[in-house]
């Protein structure tokens, strides 16, 4: 018997000849933090939709906790917090007043959800803030509001859609935080029930958050291109990035395209990615110096550099690349 408390089969969702989700399958384990990665209109927040009822699927099936979604909808229901990518509480309620709220319309009793709500404003940094109208907050401080109103009915699963899009850096940090400690069998992420841990499914369009994930899903076009561990989807282009840092950046850029082993070049902030054939990483190194210098630019570093997930998914989104890259295995639970 498996501990998947998230199991979605072969989802389908077509709105016209737009298919949103197109043939998408995940599996996700007590426990673990799942990142679903990809630019917008990817199919991510459908995707969630579907998992969470708001949306019915034109196929494919949904079980959370072992409920499916469509025929037992409330027991399934029970079972999941969720964190739209929108703040979606009442800005005219206190932080108290927003928690109760939602704590009541779910059935929870004032002995049942009073201690537990503040537990949870402590563990996410409101406790100070109770009395607080919601449209006073900032936006990371919003962001925490949702976590809390999400987890006082002791869900098993949670689904963030974007929680950090919009905010700033240090809050990003600090939610992430949360939701590591959440996914880890403390009494807050176990929802004080001993069933174990909290399955989380998060979306993010940032790679820094994806390579945090245990595990990590890439969509685009409505479609999973890839499934793995971080690590085990940047192993698909060791030996195979090269970092170019000089000026003028336009013509190491144009130089580095002519090359026929230099399969593609992105811009990292201040320096160039270019990721070559398979083996022949050396064969770059040892003469794009000299045609740089011969074209009046200059090279400060050149070397072979650790891919990164924002390199694997450029490649994967290539489709004359992408069948090269899709080896390794598929829904494993390594740790990164």
């Amino acid at each position: 018997m498996n501990n998947y408390l998230v199991s979605a089969s072969h989802l389908k969702k077509h709105f016209g000849e737009t298919r949103a989700v197109d043939d998408v399958s995940l599996h996700i384990r007590a426990g673990e933090i799942y990142g679903l990665v990809g630019a917008d209109g990817a199919g991510k927040t459908t995707t969630i939709r579907l998992l969470v009822g708001a949306l019915k699927a034109d196929a494919g099936e949904v079980n959370i906790c072992g409920y499916d979604i469509n025929k037992q909808t409330e027991q399934a229901r029970a079972q999941f917090g969720y964190l739209s990518q929108r703040f979606s509480l009442y800005e005219d309620l206190t932080v108290l007043e927003n928690i109760r709220f939602f704590a009541e319309v779910r059935g929870l009793k004032p002995n049942e959800w009073l201690p537990r709500c503040m537990d949870i404003l402590e563990f996410v940094g409101l406790e100070k803030f109770t009395d607080r109208k919601a449209g006073q907050l900032s936006g990371g401080m919003k962001q925490k509001l949702g976590l809390a109103s999400a987890l006082v009915t002791k869900p098993r699963v949670l689904l963030l859609d974007e929680p950090t899009t919009g905010v700033d850096p240090v809050t990003r940090q600090d939610f992430w935080q949360l939701v590591i400690k959440l996914a880890s069998p403390s009494p807050i992420g176990r929802g004080d029930r001993g069933e174990g841990d909290v399955a989380v499914l998060i979306s993010t369009p940032y790679m820094d958050e994806a390579s945090r994930c245990h595990r990590v899903g890439f969509m685009k076009d409505g479609k999973l291109i890839a499934e793995d561990t971080p690590s085990n989807l940047r192993a698909r282009l060791n030996g195979r990035v090269l970092e170019l840092r000089g000026s003028p950046l336009t013509l190491l850029r144009h130089i580095a395209h002519q090359d026929e082993d230099v399969e593609d070049v992105q811009a990292f902030g201040d320096r160039l990615h270019l990721r070559v054939g398979e083996g022949k990483a050396q064969g770059v190194l040892s003469r794009l110096k000299s045609k740089i210098r011969s074209a009046g630019g200059q090279v400060d570093d050149l070397r072979s550099v650790p891919p990164v997930l924002e390199d694997v998914f450029i490649a994967l989104s290539s489709p004359h690349l992408a069948s090269a890259l899709e080896g390794g295995t598929t829904g494993g639970s390594e740790s990164k």
